[in-house]
This record gives structure tokens, sequence and C-alpha cells, in this order.
């Protein structure tokens, strides 16, 4: 139900009130015939036509008397004395949401950033937050906007971008302590956008850039040092046990012309470790397959 639609059932009600009240007017004025009962009865029903106040679910009035605070109306309909009471405010009791940024606040390590953030926030004693702020929305907004000013100056920019979580309790903590005096209870702070200056951006880009490639020669270089080292390990095998140094030597010779016969050209040193008999016994195989295919 919005504003519009509140109205209008009050509207209702007034306007029931004021024909039953000129009907009781017209009938004592021609029933009785006596025009001070009929004016009597005319100005009751008139003061009752201004009593009725209603309020909505999700909202509470704050009642003043005589300028004296009475209570806190509740949902439903109220009736009021007229010119004596006044109802000040309707606060609302939803969850409400609050937009705050800083702009060009300098971090810890005095980078420049403009950080968006909102709030969540919901009142929950009326009566303070009517009778001890005189705007308690905007008071809110200030607070936030200062709080969140404070935390940006205790804060490295990696921290702000990384550990945002953090930085949202931090907030929460600090902002809901202030607020709660108030009787308003901040549920929840979550920053939207942190930016930074172009020129700086670019900076950083580059610097991650050279980090990543740093890191990536690192590792080359550690995984160069691991094969070295396990290389060194295997020639120590090699150095005490010579036939799985030839085995070796076999295997490797294999696996290279296995795919597509080929020449290949070995160092000498090699054929002697892989035996004249091999290399014999090979060289002969490779002339009876060229004398089958010339055949």
């Amino acid at each position: 139900m919005n504003q519009q639609s509140v109205n209008q059932s009050r509207n209702s009600i007034v306007e029931c009130i004021i024909i039953i009240g000129s009907l009781a007017t017209v009938s004592c004025l021609y029933g009785f015939e006596n025009p001070l009962l009929s004016i009597g009865v005319g100005l009751f029903f008139l003061v009752l036509a201004g009593s009725p106040v209603q309020i909505n679910e999700w909202e509470r009035a704050v009642l003043l008397r005589l300028g004296t605070y009475q209570k806190v109306l509740t949902p439903g309909i109220t009736w009021t004395i007229p010119i004596i009471d006044s109802v000040q405010s309707r606060i609302d009791m939803r969850i409400r949401s609050t937009a705050f940024m800083a702009e060009n606040t300098l971090t810890r390590d005095t980078v420049p950033v403009n950080v968006d953030a909102v709030l969540f926030w919901v009142v929950h004693d009326a009566k303070k937050a009517y009778l001890e702020v005189e705007n308690f929305t905007e008071t809110i907004a200030w607070a936030a906007q200062t709080t969140l000013r404070d935390i940006i100056g205790k804060a490295e920019l990696v921290r702000m971008i990384s550990d945002r979580e953090e930085l949202d309790r931090e907030l929460l903590e600090v902002i809901d302590a202030k607020t709660s005096e108030w009787g308003i209870t901040v549920q929840s702070v979550e920053l939207r956008d942190v930016r930074i200056p172009e020129g700086l951006e670019d900076a950083m880009s580059r610097k991650a850039q050279a980090d990543r490639e740093r890191e990536a020669r690192i590792i080359l270089a550690e995984s160069e040092i691991t094969v070295a080292e396990e290389m060194q390990r295997a020639a120590a095998i090699y150095e005490k046990n010579v036939v799985a140094y030839n085995l070796r030597a076999m295997n490797m010779t294999y696996e290279a012309v296995k795919e597509k016969g080929a020449l290949m050209v070995i160092p000498s040193t090699m054929s002697h470790a892989m035996g004249s008999d091999i290399l014999g016994t090979a060289a002969a195989s490779f002339r009876l397959q060229k004398d089958a295919l010339e055949g």
C-alpha cells in the first residue's frame, strides 16, 4: 500500500464521520428543534473527524501531547485528541539502503582512490530515532562517509583490493557502534567499487606483468636445476653399471628411428658402447632388406 492509498483510507473514515455527524445534526435540528443541541452535535462530530490516525504495518509514529512525548503509535487506527495531540513523524521500520562514497581519499601508502559503498540499516527504536536525532537519514549518510574516509586512510591499496570482506566488517562495526545509540541497527556494509587514477592503474598493470614474467623465469630456472640434479644422479648410476648405460644408448637410438626409417650418424664412442656385434647384426639385416628389394 502506497502513501496515496493510505490517505484515501483515512479520508474514507473521515468522510464517514462527517456524513454521520451531518445526519445527526440535521436530526437534532428538526427533531428536537434545538439549535444549540444541533450546533453541539455538529462540533462534536467535527472534532471527531480529526481524531483518527492510521498507522501501516511497516510504520511507527511518535505521538506528542502538548509538545510532550506520549508513546509510539503501533499499526492500526489510533484515536487522538485534536489540537492537543500531534503526530510528528511516521518512521519506516523496513530495511533501507544508503549509498555513500569517498572521493580522492589517500590510502595509507598515499594512493588517491575513489570508493563507492552501500549501507543497509533499519530503525529498531522509533522513539530514539525521532527524539535524539534531527534527521537520522542524513546523519547516517554523513557518519558512514566519515567512517569510510578514516578506514581508507588506515588501509593500504593492496588490502582494499584483495581483502574487501575484512574492510566491510570493520566498517560495519564502527558505523553500528555510532548509530546504535540513535535506535538504528546497521545490518551490512558493502564496498561496491574502488577506483584509482588511470596512470597508476597502467603502472600497476605493467608491474604485475613484470612480476609474472619474473616468476616464470624463476620457475624455469628451478626446473633446470631439478633436471640437472636428476641427470647427475643418472650419470652416477650409469658410471657404475655399464650394461645399463649401453641399454639406454640402444633405447635412445631405437626411439630416434622407430617412427620413420632413417640413416643415423652416431659418434664412435657410442658405437663402441653399443658393441661391434650389435652394429654388425644391424648392418647385415639392412643388406638383406636391400637385396630383397633389388631382387
